[in-house]
Formats: structure tokens, sequence, C-alpha cells
């Protein structure tokens, strides 16, 4: 146990962990032996200053923060700042120079000097007053561009770091099992892959801007049954394995990740929080993590109070410190004076203090936080501005990308009101006219709760106001409300789709968090309808005869069933952000011709237990069941306002595939359309005969494809074998051979060409170091006219 002398280091500029020359791990090693058991614990916690103590503001449980004396706290040094900027609105410059302020602080109280590392939430963009705010994590799916987000996550990175911020908590890469989940919104989609390459993308956009991206949530959070938030997870290895882990495992080997949250949940009754196999075992010793592991909000505490595994505060701890946790957020707490009694008695061994401190420091190192010319106050900080032209330019993009067209059958769409003048339009419904219909519930303005007297920072305008510029003479009565049960506005709602030639019917979700609303974290569903009486203002416009278009923001996929198939055409948003109205009603007009693609599955049945698309043969509709789990449109499914044929679909090296080779397919996609368009190629494997049951389809591959009127393009994917491997009967990843098809599809149930390949050799064994992604050309090419 650390007992040396006080020492002053305050002045210490020469001492040797200082020395830049050396590595970040070299100086860690010099500087953990130099501290006191207090001094080692401090660097393992954060401090939250200017929460809301009374546990109605950001989370439940701050009201335990309340009495702790930041002072006192820091004289011992500090490891983590907990949001600064995304507790309470403040802005964006004088929130710098508070921060400044308190680093300042903490480094005139420590004996060594050492700032604090500080960290946001930066899901849907920093999460910030007066910041932009970003399409939530599902429109980043349905985007199928993980180029456009790395450069959005470059950008939020970059107004981070010039705020002072070290650390993002973000991306989520859970992949969604249950959509009733209420965090469903908070996920990139329902597919590992999809997952992984475009949160592989958004890490390494946040990492190049020198902001250190924190992995969430590891692992399982999203598999709860019944969709309930925090729940327990009886979820086998092999599900674990082949869909929970991958997207994981692709951010840290294709994006750089440096940090890692833990989930709240337990598999098989092991809390993730006191995992040592799944924190230790299998993130750092199997696949070779080396940075930090950081407890999510509460986890610790958690391991105590709501998984019964720990008797107290400092079995906790030692827990969690056994497991991997470097740090405790949000605040000291178990990671404070529990932790010292429990070293002190001998309960907990001072040696994985060092260790995470080790790891604490060394990440500490590498952000120049243990520099002698560490500054408090960033370069530049009074020309900060976090809602710059680029930013916006940049979130309308994604918006745009993000929207996807589900049906289009009455020749309705798009309105295109300056071409059919006199043209009565109707606009019906809850979300229709409210800005907060757009966000997410990280986004600032919902996260952080209602601060009239601030206002939202940043112009979010509706649907209406958006549709309004394109649609002078827009008629508009709300029709409900977007939760409860007051029926009364239905009639009016009526009357006037009745008078229309067009009723543009917008319905979906508030996010909130804990009950605020009927989408985020806290916020799940018994079943899928939609909230309210949103349903019921739903039947009631389509009974009046005239041609809808059913729009729905929402941070989950609502039942669309038999009564739905009325609609001429349905739209749907996942929460696309500050400039969602504009790229909706781009679409609705046809300014903007739609290109966006489902991440997830939109269900037909609102009351059966929802299914993914990666599901066996028993997961399929059967004759056995009176439960017909068939989606009422798959995942990747969506429209364009243009055409496109597929030609020429071939296997370029022949039928046989060997099982530690690759091969290659190709297809022609070609724009046979009046206008400009997007084609999204996508790549799924189908194996008929395997050791264990698979997924009838999965996807391997993908590939957007923009095509001028008339153009054509070359698309061609080379697959490694690996990514047919799967967790095979003996608990091992395989690579197996037998009969496969890859299919060219314009969804998961759509294939356009099945292409039959056979994998030869012997089964062969892969690990973490196997491949991860195809490699994927779009080549231009000529054709003439016939």
């Amino acid at each position: 146990m650390s007992d040396q002398a006080p020492i002053d280091t305050r002045s210490a500029g020469t001492a040797p962990w200082r020395d830049p020359r050396l590595s970040p791990t070299e100086r860690a090693e010099l500087l953990v032996p130099l501290m006191t058991l207090e001094e080692k614990v401090n660097q393992l916690v954060g401090m939250w200053i200017g929460a809301d103590a009374t546990g109605g503001g950001v989370a439940p449980l701050q009201a335990d923060m309340a009495g702790v004396d930041h002072r006192a706290v820091i004289r011992h040094g500090l490891g983590q700042l907990t949001r600064p900027f995304g507790t309470k609105p403040i802005d964006p410059v004088a929130g710098a120079h508070r921060l400044a302020t308190s680093q300042s602080e903490i480094v005139a109280a420590g004996r060594f000097a050492i700032p604090a590392q500080v960290h946001e939430e930066c899901l849907t963009g920093f999460a910030a007053w007066g910041a932009t705010v970003y399409p939530a994590p599902l429109s980043w799916g349905a985007s199928f561009d993980p180029e456009l987000i790395e450069e959005m996550a470059g950008h939020i990175g970059a107004s981070m770091r010039a705020a002072g911020v070290h650390q993002g908590l973000a991306p989520v890469l859970d992949v969604t099992r249950d959509y009733r989940w209420g965090r469903t919104e908070e996920t990139i989609g329902e597919d590992p892959y999809l997952v992984g390459t475009v949160g592989a993308a958004y890490v390494r956009g946040l990492e190049r801007a020198g902001i250190v991206a924190t992995l969430k949530h590891f692992a399982g959070y999203s598999a709860s049954p019944g969709g309930r938030n925090f729940a327990p997870v009886p979820m086998g290895p092999r599900e674990l394995a082949d869909v929970i882990l991958p997207p994981f495992e692709m951010a840290l080997r294709l994006g750089g990740a440096r940090s890692v949250m833990n989930s709240y949940v337990e598999i098989d009754g092991v809390p993730s929080a006191a995992s040592e196999s799944l924190l230790t075992g299998l993130l750092r010793e199997e696949w070779g993590f080396a940075g930090t592991l950081v407890a999510d909000y509460f986890a610790v505490r958690f391991l105590q109070t709501q998984h019964g595994v720990a008797a107290d505060g400092g079995h906790a701890a030692g827990l969690a410190l056994r497991a991997g946790i470097d740090v405790e957020l949000p605040m000291i707490d178990v990671f404070g004076e529990p932790l010292i009694e429990a070293v002190k008695s001998g309960a907990v061994d001072e040696a994985l203090i060092d260790r995470a401190l080790h790891r604490v420091l060394t990440q500490k190192a590498e952000l120049g936080l243990l520099d002698e010319d560490w500054q408090a106050l960033p370069d530049d900080v009074d020309r900060l501005r976090l809602d710059d032209e680029t930013a916006r330019d940049l979130a309308l993009r994604l918006a745009r990308q993000a929207v996807v067209l589900l049906r289009d059958t009455g020749g309705v769409l798009p309105l295109a009101p300056g071409r059919r003048p006199g043209r009565r339009i109707a606009l019906v419904g809850p979300v229709a006219d409210d800005p907060m219909a757009m966000l997410g519930c990280y986004a600032f303005p919902l996260h952080v709760g209602p601060h009239p007297e601030h206002g939202l920072g940043v112009e979010i305008p509706s649907l209406r106001e958006a549709l309004a510029t394109f649609v002078p003479d827009l008629a508009y009565v709300p029709g409900c409300d977007i939760s409860g049960d007051d029926t009364s506005g239905i009639e009016a709602a009526v009357a006037a789709a009745a008078a229309s030639d067009v009723c543009v019917l917008a319905v979906g979700d508030r996010a909130g968090l804990f009950g605020r609303g009927t989408s985020g974290e806290g916020c799940d569903a018994t079943d899928l309808r939609l909230p309210g009486v949103q349903a019921e203002l739903v039947r009631a416009v389509l009974a009046t005869g005239t041609p809808v278009v059913l729009v729905l923001l929402a941070g989950r996929p609502y039942a669309l069933g038999p009564e739905t198939d009325a609609a001429a055409a349905v739209v749907y948003g996942f929460f696309p952000g500050q400039r969602g109205g504009q790229a909706l009603a781009e679409v609705l007009t046809g300014v903007v011709n739609p290109s966006g693609r489902l991440p997830v599955s939109v269900p037909r049945d609102p009351a059966g237990a929802p299914a993914t698309y990666l599901s066996p043969i028993l997961g399929r509709r059967s004759q056995v069941s009176t439960v017909d789990p068939t989606p009422a449109f798959s995942f990747g499914h969506g429209l364009s306002y243009t055409t496109f044929a597929w030609e020429r679909a071939e296997a370029l090296g022949g039928a046989d595939w060997p099982v530690d080779g690759e091969t290659a397919v190709a297809v022609t996609v070609r724009n046979t359309g009046p206008r400009a368009g997007v084609e999204v190629v996508q790549l799924y494997l189908h194996d008929p005969v395997a050791q264990v049951t698979r997924p009838v389809v999965r996807l391997i591959g993908f590939a957007r494809v923009p095509l001028e009127a008339g153009a054509a393009a070359r698309v061609t994917f080379t697959v490694p074998a690996d990514l047919t491997s799967f967790t095979g009967v003996h608990g091992r990843r395989v690579v197996e051979p037998g009969d496969v098809e890859l299919r060219l599809a314009r969804s998961s149930a759509e294939p356009v060409a099945v292409l039959p390949l056979r994998l030869v050799g012997e089964e062969r064994e892969i690990g973490h170091q196997r491949r991860l992604l195809p490699v994927v050309s779009v080549d231009p090419i000529t054709w003439e006219h016939t």
C-alpha cells in the first residue's frame, strides 16, 4: 500500500513523467508509484458539478450527489469532469471559460497539478446549448453512408475539442433486438454489419478530431425480454458472439476507439460491470484493447443496489475493478471512501487500483494533460461557435439521405405544388408543427429539459414551417396530442382532410427521458401501436377517401397494419435533427429524391412479439402458428422517384470459393428514370445448411450508387470467406465448407440476383483478426442509347 510522505510537485516541470519524449505508458509507469492511495483513487472518479440534486433532471439517482464538497475532493486530484456543457444551458464561450476555471482549480489543488479529463455526450451532436443537433443514430443507419457519418463525427469532435472537452460518450453500438425498447432511437439499426460499419465511421471521425470515442454499451443492453430498459438478458453465447459483439470489434479495429463503457444489464446472471470474462478476458486479453473502460453512470453502485451481487460499496468497487472497469462515473461514490477502506482492510488489492490508474494516466498523457505546457483555456475560445453553417449543412445533408420513402402507389408524390396549381393540401397530425418531434432524447433541448428563459439555442423548423415555404396556403389541424386520450380534435382533422385534394398526415413520437416521452431512455413501450390516439386519427383520416401521405417522425418503427394500406404514400423519418423539417419538405415536394433505406424492419402487427429480420427459418411465417411475423416493410427497403435496372449480375470467380480466400460478385445498375437518384445495392449471405441454425439472410456488404438519369455503374464486391463465419456447434468461430448463396438485393426481402457458390476446403477456425469488410468498388460505365 502506498504511504510515501507528501511532496510538492506542482512546480516540478522537470519531473520525468512530464517528459513528452517518453511514451505515454512510460510516463504513467513513472507517476503511479509517487501517488498516495487517496490520490490514486481520485484519478479513477468523476465529479458532476452543477447537476440537479433533486433527481428530476438529467438522470435518476442524482439526489445521491447532494452534499458532495468538490473542493474537498479535488485536493487529491481528479480523474474526470462530468458534462460541464450538457447539464444546464450556458453560452458556449462562457461555458468554456467556466470549464477552464474549474480546471485551474483542480490543477492548483492537487499535488501533481494534473487536470481532469472532460467528457460529454455527443450522440446527436455536442450535447451543449447552442450546438447543432444532428439526426439520431437510426437516421445514420438509414443513410447507409459511413463516409457522411465520419464527416459529421469529425465536425462534432472538432467543436468539442475547441470547447475543452476530451472524451465523447458515443457511439451506441447496441444492435436493435426489440423495437419496444425505448432506446431503439439511439441504435443504428437491427443488423450488426450496418451498425459496425456506420459506428466505426463515427469513431474514426471523432478520434480524428482528437476526441476519445466511448463505445456503448458493452454488451447486450438491447437484448432484454420485452424491450424493458435495464432488464436481465437471458441471451445465449452464440447470439452474443454473432449479433451483439461484432459492431464493437469493428469499431475498435476499424475505428480506433480509445474507451468503452459497460452495459447496465446482466447476462445469464452476471452483470457486465462485474464480468471479468467479458471486460478483461474478451475485451483486453483476446481483442487487445488497451484504452480506458468507464462505468455507465451509477453502474458500480448498481452492483449492490440493483443486481445484488455486492454487499456494500467497497465490495462493489472491488468487483468492478477486478472485472476491468477503470473509472467510476458520473461522480465519486464507491470508488471513494468505500474503496479506500476496502484496500486498507485487505478486501481489495491495491494492485487493481494501480492497474486502472496506469490506463487512466496513459490516456491523459496521450491527450497532453500531463504536459508542462498544458493550458486550461483552448486557443481562439472567444470565437467558439457550435452551430455554424458547415454544421447545419452537414445536418441537412444527412437528414435528406435518411428520409425513407416506404410506399408511393397513388401518384401523389412528389407534391410539386408549383406544377399542379390550385391543388389543396392539408397538413394534419400532432408532430406536424412540433420542432421537438425532430429530436432524439440525447439532443440538448430534450435531454436537459425545458429552460424557457434560454430558448432552444438553435433554430428547429417544424414540418409545417418547412412545408409552408413550398405550399403557401397549407391548411393545418393537429387532430390530437402525441400522447393522451383526447379525441376531440379528430373531427376537425377529418374535415380538413375531406376538404383537400391531398392530406399529409404526420404522426409519431416525442422523445424524452425516464417516462417524459414516448421514445427515449426509460420510455419503453408495451406494444408497437402509435402513442395515444394517433392510430384512431390515422384511421379516421384515411376513411375520408382523400389521398393521404402518411409521414412518421419517430424513434422506433411503429406497426403499419392493413388499415394503413389505404395510404397513397408512406414516408419515415427517424428523428432527423434540427434540419429535418426542411429535409422532409424537400422530399415530399420532390426537391430531393429520397435515398434512405430502413435500418429496422417496420412490423405489421403491433401486438405480436417483434422480431428483426435476422431470424432463422423457424422465426419466419409457418403453417404451425397463427402468428405471422412478416413485416410490413423489411430491413433495407426504400424507394426513389426514379427507377433502376439491375443487369449482368455474376460471380466473377466461378462457383468455388476457398474457405481461406475470397470471391467477387458484380452487377450493373442503370438509372432508367427521368431524374438523378441513388440506388443502394445490398449484398446478403444465405447459408442453407449449417451446423447450427443461421439467419435466412444477413447483410455482408452495401454500396450507395448515385446516378444521373440514363447513367450506369458496375458495382463489384470482393468478399473474403471470413464474412461467412459464425459461432459453430463447439462455440468457436468457423468458416464452414458447403453451399452458400450471395444475394444482390434491394432489401433483405427483395433479392434481384441469387448467385450460388460453394465454399471449398477444410473447416477453418478464425478469431478476432478475421477480415471484417468486403472490398467494394463502384465504377461508372458508358453505354450507348439505342
